[in-house]
């Protein structure tokens, strides 16, 4: 598990991209590009954090102990990491933004860190605390994405 929360790793992420493409200048239609994106990311964002608040459980990813509910509905039906995917998502509209194919490795990076040591360790946490349940919401719904997931976003 990772000891550094998502949202700064993102944050520096984000510092990395700009750095890595300082001299790059967005175009109307990079700014159009990101411009879309990001509200789908906070949309993702905010259904997940109102579903969790509903249910008073934790979304503090260092604290996997106090998970108290297993939030299945929302985004959380349409990906088991919305919030994730949604730092990913503007991550990658900021690499759009900066016209810059270099600012996508440290969405990548962030992608990679996740996906190996951070998602893991909570899987194993809700596996523990919800079993078969956890089992099942898992074999339904994709980590990240899925082409059904996008299709389903789209038809809405």
């Amino acid at each position: 598990m990772l000891r550094i929360p998502p949202p700064v790793l993102a944050l520096s992420a984000g510092a990395l991209q700009a750095l890595l493409s300082r001299h790059r200048h967005s175009s109307h239609g990079s700014r159009v590009s990101a411009g879309l994106l990001v509200p789908v990311c906070l949309a993702l964002d905010i259904s997940s954090l109102r579903a969790f608040r509903r249910r008073q459980t934790t979304i503090n990813p260092l604290k996997l102990d106090s998970v108290s509910e297993l939030v299945t509905d929302s985004a959380n039906a349409l990906t088991r990491n919305p919030m994730y995917l949604s730092l990913a998502g503007l991550l990658l509209a900021h690499a759009l933004w900066r016209r810059s194919a270099l600012a996508l490795l440290p969405a990548a990076g962030f992608v990679l860190l996740l996906d190996k040591v951070q998602i893991p360790a909570e899987e194993a946490a809700l596996e523990k605390a919800f079993g078969q349940r956890y089992f099942q919401y898992q074999r339904q719904v994709p980590r990240w994405v899925s082409p059904r997931t996008i299709q389903r976003l789209l038809s809405r």
